[in-house]
């Protein structure tokens, strides 16, 4: 009997166009207490948004913005899945 493993490759097609690849990585990393005001904008407008923000949720990204939300509205949104 072989053993054969079968790798799941994820897609990141989402990061190819995605608006914060355009921009630098203080909208989405700003220092405590700054505003994240531009990198939400920003994310409205982005069509990887939900893919992004989802990615965050799975690998449990604790910095930044991703998928328009920032890490306090990830956690509540993660805690509220799991209810």
């Amino acid at each position: 009997m072989q053993n054969t493993t079968i790798a799941v490759v994820e897609d990141l097609s989402w990061q190819e166009t995605a608006l914060c690849a355009q921009t630098g990585p203080e909208f989405f990393f700003p220092a405590p207490g700054s505003s994240t005001r531009e990198a939400k904008q920003l994310c409205r407008a982005c069509p990887g948004r939900v893919a992004c923000l989802e990615y965050a949720l799975e690998h449990d990204e604790k910095f930044g913005v991703w998928g328009g939300l920032s890490e306090q509205e990830r956690h509540r949104l993660k805690s509220g899945r799991a209810a």
